[in-house]
């Protein structure tokens, strides 16, 4: 059964029919809130709320072919949301690839995606939302900005302060590791 006939059952109110549709894809969506939340509980509320939305939003949807970025889109809102109403709350999480078996990291490699959690972290929500979208989900830009529900412009616009401001991140972070000497002290 192909993916349009299964949004039209769910839409009736076939329940297995939307748990063979979400079953696949939550994993991912799990994983793309714990980058943009960077806390795995509120991630998972986060996908939960998208779902219930989903749920009983489906029979609004009218493009059967739109279920992922509608769904893409649902689980991102639900993030932003949860990001509001947690803003003061920071919670650090470590980056793992979905699609590699998990194998023992080498010191450098481990370093390095330190550093680029770190420059992901200091980012706005809105804006990691951006990134993972685009570079996690491999959504192509007018994806993340039908799912974002704002312009293309401004999801290029984003994404370049996005990057911007993690190059100069990573940029101060060789800068700093330069300066270190071993035994903690600073040259």
């Amino acid at each position: 059964m192909d993916q349009r006939d299964l949004v039209r059952r769910a839409q009736r109110g076939d329940q297995d029919a939307f748990a063979a549709l979400t079953g696949p894809v939550v994993a991912r969506l799990d994983a793309a809130a714990r980058l943009i939340l960077r806390d795995s509980e509120l991630a998972r509320d986060a996908v939960q709320d998208s779902m219930v939305r989903a749920w009983r939003d489906l029979p609004g949807l009218r493009d059967p072919d739109r279920f992922l970025p509608w769904l893409h889109r649902l689980t991102v809102n639900a993030c932003l949301d949860v990001a509001r109403r947690r803003r003061r709350r920071s919670v650090e999480i470590e980056l793992t690839p979905l699609d590699m078996p998990a194998v023992g990291d080498t010191t450098a490699d481990f370093a390095e995606r330190e550093r680029i959690d770190d420059a992901l972290r200091r980012l706005e929500p809105e804006f990691r939302a951006v990134i993972v979208l685009h570079y996690f989900l491999g959504m192509p830009l007018q994806d993340v900005a039908v799912s974002l529900r704002i312009p293309v412009g401004t999801v290029k616009s984003r994404l370049h302060r996005s990057l911007r401001s993690m190059r100069v991140t990573l940029e101060e972070s060789e800068v700093d590791d330069a300066t270190a000497v071993p035994g903690g002290q600073l040259a």
